[in-house]
């Protein structure tokens, strides 16, 4: 019964796949009719007015591509994923034919609740863009009859696969959040590549086709990867930090995100605009939002990250030297009044300085640690980091402590020299 389930199910992911969507990085991705629906449904279209790496392209000017083509991505990555599961050596995971709809159809949606501008907004926002994808596919209607009638799964499995805060005892539904978000994960294996190849660098790249052969599941419900194939997790790691090193978090990516992260601080405390607004936004209608308001302030930081015309970044601080102020770096309060502190000083030796453009930048906590278990001899289960030789704490700690750093973003024309002196003062003030 098992194998004809397999095999049954494998002739669906093949033969039911007639229509295709040509991507510059999967090249054809196949699509079933209801898949295809679904790809052109409103709301997944609307990711197509989203760029992926939002400010990048003002740093990499290919850097356009959209969250549409990520989420085509994903959703190709992990048929692949379930393709291979399906067929490989190791025990199948206890899959049904309704939970693998589901599944792809959560990798398709899993950025719809996604903000414009990647993740300046989030800071400032107080609800994930997961659990605001899952009230999205919830209540519209059009998206539950394609799901329902179309992909014959449900609205319930979907949301609770992309949001898993969602209660559930569905030990398949577990399974398949394992799928969608871990360390090898389809949606690093696209969103590094693509934006690597996008930006026109080599950092990001990964052997996609390598990693998903070797993913295997250990005793039906634990995804896993052999000893062998460790060095695949490796090189995702370093990709990971390349990519961050270069592109996510180089200063020009940091001050546009952090210039936008103070205009929605600014018009959220002023009351200009309210969090829901912020909701189902693309990048215009964010624009127009924007645009729109009556606070001067508010409107040039945006209108300058529009225009590539960004703040310059005047003083970096590293994680060592900034050990007695460490609350700035989960207090967005304490970093404010720190940037009060700064601008009141400087505003003595230059007058036309205005308080909206001094802004202190921490980028967030990032994990450089794998959580996927490496399958050893004798059908057991290792963490990754007691079995590789490479990837070791110090040099995780490593890796976080020389990617983030404490930016100090002001205009080209302040003193460099002055602006690290009194940063240092205000930092030392407020510590």
């Amino acid at each position: 019964m098992k194998n004809n389930f397999v095999k049954n199910q494998i002739a669906r992911l093949i033969g039911d796949f007639t229509q295709t969507v040509r991507d510059p990085l999967w090249r054809d991705i196949p699509l079933s009719k209801g898949f295809k629906r679904l790809f052109t449904s409103e709301s997944l279209q609307k990711l197509g007015r989203i760029k992926q790496l939002g400010p990048v392209h003002l740093l990499y000017p290919g850097a356009v591509h959209t969250r549409l083509d990520h989420s085509l991505g994903v959703f190709h990555a992990t048929r692949l994923i379930v393709l291979a599961l399906l067929t490989g050596e190791h025990s199948h995971p206890l899959l049904s034919q309704e939970g693998i709809q589901a599944l792809l159809a959560a990798a398709m949606l899993h950025d719809v609740g996604h903000f414009p501008y990647a993740h300046a907004l989030k800071d400032n926002i107080s609800r994930e863009h997961e659990v605001l994808g899952a009230e999205i596919i919830a209540e519209d209607k059009s998206l539950g009859h394609i799901i329902t009638d179309q992909l014959g799964t449900s609205v319930e499995a979907v949301c609770q696969i992309i949001d898993p805060a969602l209660p559930c005892d569905d030990a398949e539904i577990f399974f398949y959040r394992t799928i969608l978000s871990g360390t090898m994960d389809p949606d690093k294996l696209d969103y590094l590549s693509r934006d690597a190849l996008f930006c026109g660098i080599p950092y990001g790249m990964q052997d996609a086709s390598y990693i998903i052969r070797h993913l295997s599941v250990h005793q039906g419900q634990t995804l896993c990867i052999p000893l062998e194939a460790i060095g695949a997790v490796e090189h995702l790691l370093f990709a990971k930090y390349s990519m961050y090193r270069n592109v996510y978090w180089h200063r020009v990516t940091r001050s546009a995100t952090a210039m936008i992260k103070k205009a929605v601080r600014l018009a959220l405390q002023k009351e200009i605009c309210h969090e829901t607004d912020l909701f189902n936004l693309d990048d215009e209608s964010f624009w127009t939002l924007f645009s729109h308001m009556q606070d001067l302030e508010v409107v040039e930081l945006v209108k300058k990250v529009r225009n590539n015309d960004l703040l310059q970044t005047k003083a970096t601080l590293s994680l060592t030297q900034t050990e007695h102020c460490r609350n700035l770096f989960t207090n967005q309060e304490s970093r404010a009044l720190v940037e009060q502190s700064v601008y009141e000083e400087l505003v003595r030796s230059y007058p036309k300085l205005n308080s909206c453009e001094v802004i202190i930048d921490i980028p967030e906590d990032i994990s450089f640690e794998s959580d996927i278990p490496i399958l050893l001899e004798h059908n057991t289960l290792k963490d990754f980091a007691s079995v590789d030789e490479l990837f070791t704490p110090p040099l995780v700690r490593a890796f976080t402590t020389s990617l983030r750093k404490l930016r100090l973003f002001l205009p080209d024309y302040i003193s460099s020299s002055i602006a690290e002196k009194v940063l240092k003062e205000g930092l030392n003030e407020h510590a």
